[in-house]
């Protein structure tokens, strides 16, 4: 494991704001698995944590559609398709409990066949992921693709 004290180059900055929408396509090679790009989403949570960073909440925002669309199901959709709870259960709570909007794409949800109370709690269901990543983006958002 990387310790936050090894003198690395380009550290998280106290100094800024970090506002970031991660575009959130990539999803788990087997449904039995967590979703990498969820993971990744933590990850990038924990390193700011490390160096005392914590953002505002809804500065982070994972914007959930196409394949990873069935990673925010709640256990009981998920179960219905897969047979088991969603394992990534867990981790949406603790990405939600860190601040991190959780949005996913209306239209991803339909080609999908996912009705809106498939979605776990705490989801937000935006119309479009182009519309929502555009007026991030343009209100001063990084975008961060897989």
């Amino acid at each position: 494991m990387v310790q936050a004290d090894q003198g690395f180059a380009n550290r998280p900055d106290p100094s800024l704001r970090y506002r970031v929408v991660f575009e959130t396509t990539q999803a788990a090679s087997d449904p039995t698995h967590i979703n990498p790009a969820l993971e990744r989403i933590a990850r990038f949570m924990n390193l700011l944590a490390s160096d005392g960073i914590h953002p505002k909440t809804n500065d982070v925002v994972a914007m959930v559609y196409g394949p990873a669309t069935l990673s925010i199901l709640s256990d009981t959709a998920y179960r219905a398709r897969f047979g088991q709870d969603n394992p990534n259960t867990q981790l949406l709570r603790s990405l939600r409990k860190a601040d991190v909007s959780i949005e996913v794409c209306s239209y991803a949800l339909s080609n999908k066949k996912i009705s809106t109370d498939a979605v776990a709690d705490g989801i937000q269901i935006d119309l479009s992921a182009i519309v929502t990543l555009a007026n991030l983006q343009l209100r001063g958002w990084a975008m961060l693709h897989e």
